[in-house]
C-alpha cells in the first residue's frame, strides 16, 4: 500500500500518523515544504521517502511531487493530510490521480462548507441552525435578521476555524460588516445560540461504523478566544453524556465520514431559542473531518491510555482499531496562558503542585497562538473538579 501524507511536520506531533502507517507495514511517502535535515528524527523514521516543495501552497510543485510518487511506486492507495487547511487540496489531489479511498472534489463540498453542512445535519434529524448566504444587498440580512433576532454570527462558509467570524448585535455594526468585509469571500450568517460548546470526536471506519469515540467541552467560545485573546481551556469526558453521543453518532451516519477521523461539533441550549430548540437541546453546528486541532489527539491518548495514531492507522490498513475501548480512567485539560495577561500564581508553582498530573508543556507556536494561546499545560485527572481547580489556578488573573 502507497500511502501519501502532507504535512507530516505540522502540526509537530503529526509525525505519529506516519509512524503508525510504518508499523503497519505502508509504504509511507510524504510531502511538505520544510527541509528534509530539519524534519525530526522521529519523522524521519517514520517515512520511507520524503519530497520536498517550495510551498504546499503552490498546487503544480504538490502535483509533481505526486506525479514523482506514482512513476516509482505505481498507484498512490492513500493520501491525507488530516489537516482542515488542506481539505479542498487532498480532494483534489485525489481526484487527478484517482484516488478512491477519500473524498474527491465532487463530494468535498459536504465537509468542507458551513451551509451545505446543514443539510447533512437535517438528514441525520439533528437541529441546526438557521442561516443566510450573505448577498451584497443590506436589505437580505435584515430580512433574515427579522425572522431569527439579534444577535447573529457571520463566517466565511468556506472558513477554518473561528478565523474571521463576527457576531452582529445591532443595525450600526450588520451596516460595518457591509460595509468592510472583503466582497471575494463567500460570507454565511448564522443564528446566534447562547449555548454550551461540545464536540463528539473519534473514527469511522469504511462503513462509517465508529471506531473510536470521545467528546469534549469547550467553556470559553473559540470565538470569543480569537476576537477577544481570552485564555483557552477545554477538557474531554471520561462518560460521553448519552444526548451527545447519539446526536454525534447520527450526525457521523449522516456526513461523508468514511475512514476518517471526525471533528463534530454541537451547542446544548442554555435557555429556550424560539424557532430552533428548548433549553438542553443538543444544536450541530458543524463538522471537521480531521482530528480536533491542536494537541487534542495526545490528549485523547493521555485520556484514554491509548494510541489515537496506531488506531487511525490500523482503521487504515485493517478496517478497525485494536484497542481496549472499556479504557477510560481520566478527563484530560487543556489550559494555555497568554503572553498580554497577568496571572496570579507563577508557572513554576503551578507546574510543582501539579507535577503528578501534567502530561505536557509547551510553547505554542505562534501560528496556532491566537486560537490556542502562548504557555499550554494538559494535565489529566479523575475528576471534573479536580480539572477545575486546576483550571482556576493556572489561569487566575492579578
Amino acid at each position: 500500500m502507497n500511502f501519501v501524507f502532507i504535512s507530516p511536520n505540522f502540526p509537530k506531533s503529526y509525525w505519529n500518523f506516519c509512524r503508525g502507517l510504518k508499523n503497519n507495514g505502508v509504504n509511507t511517502l510524504a510531502i511538505g515544504d520544510e527541509e528534509y535535515d530539519n524534519l525530526s528524527d522521529e519523522l524521519k523514521n517514520s517515512i520511507h521517502e520524503y519530497y520536498k516543495v517550495s510551498s504546499l501552497e503552490n498546487y503544480d510543485e504538490v502535483y509533481r511531487a505526486c506525479a514523482f510518487f506514482t512513476f516509482k511506486y505505481r498507484h498512490i492507495d492513500w493520501l491525507e493530510s488530516n489537516n482542515e487547511y488542506w481539505l479542498l487540496r487532498d480532494a483534489k489531489l485525489r481526484t487527478d490521480f484517482n484516488i478512491n479511498t477519500g473524498l474527491k472534489e465532487d463530494r468535498i463540498g459536504g465537509i468542507k462548507y458551513k451551509s451545505q453542512m446543514k443539510e447533512f445535519y437535517k438528514k441525520a434529524g439533528v437541529l441546526t441552525t438557521r442561516y443566510h448566504i450573505v448577498t451584497p444587498y443590506y436589505e437580505d440580512g435584515k430580512k433574515f435578521i427579522a425572522e431569527v433576532g439579534y444577535p447573529v454570527v457571520v463566517k466565511p462558509n468556506n472558513g477554518v476555524g473561528a478565523a474571521a467570524t463576527y457576531k452582529l448585535s445591532n443595525d450600526e455594526e450588520l451596516q460595518y460588516f457591509y460595509a468592510t468585509h472583503n466582497k471575494n469571500v463567500e460570507y454565511i450568517m448564522e443564528e446566534f445560540v447562547n449555548g454550551e460548546l461540545l464536540s463528539y470526536d473519534g473514527i469511522a471506519n469504511s462503513n462509517k461504523d465508529i471506531v473510536f469515540e470521545t467528546a469534549h467541552a469547550y467553556p470559553v467560545p473559540i470565538m470569543d478566544i480569537v476576537n477577544y485573546q481570552k485564555d483557552t481551556s477545554y477538557y474531554s469526558y471520561r462518560e460521553i453524556p448519552e444526548d451527545l453521543k447519539l446526536a454525534g453518532q447520527k450526525t457521523v451516519k449522516s456526513f461523508d465520514t468514511n475512514s476518517r477521523f471526525f471533528h463534530c461539533e454541537f451547542f446544548r441550549l442554555l435557555e429556550d431559542k424560539p424557532g430552533l430548540g428548548n433549553k438542553g437541546d443538543i444544536v450541530g453546528l458543524e463538522v471537521n473531518m480531521r482530528p480536533p486541532g491542536g494537541y487534542t489527539p495526545d490528549m485523547m491518548n493521555f485520556a484514554n491510555d491509548i494510541d489515537v495514531y496506531q488506531i487511525w492507522a490500523d482503521m487504515i490498513v485493517y478496517d478497525r482499531g485494536n484497542f481496549d475501548k472499556n479504557s477510560r480512567p481520566y478527563h484530560c485539560i487543556f489550559a494555555a496562558r497568554r503572553d498580554a495577561h497577568n496571572y496570579l500564581y507563577p508557572y513554576e508553582e503551578v507546574v510543582r503542585k501539579y507535577r503528578d498530573n501534567i502530561v505536557m508543556e509547551e510553547r505554542m507556536p505562534d501560528v496556532l497562538a491566537g486560537a490556542m494561546g502562548n504557555d499550554m499545560i494538559t494535565a489529566r485527572f479523575k475528576t471534573l473538579d479536580e480539572c477545575f481547580e486546576f483550571e482556576n489556578m493556572y489561569l487566575k488573573q492579578r
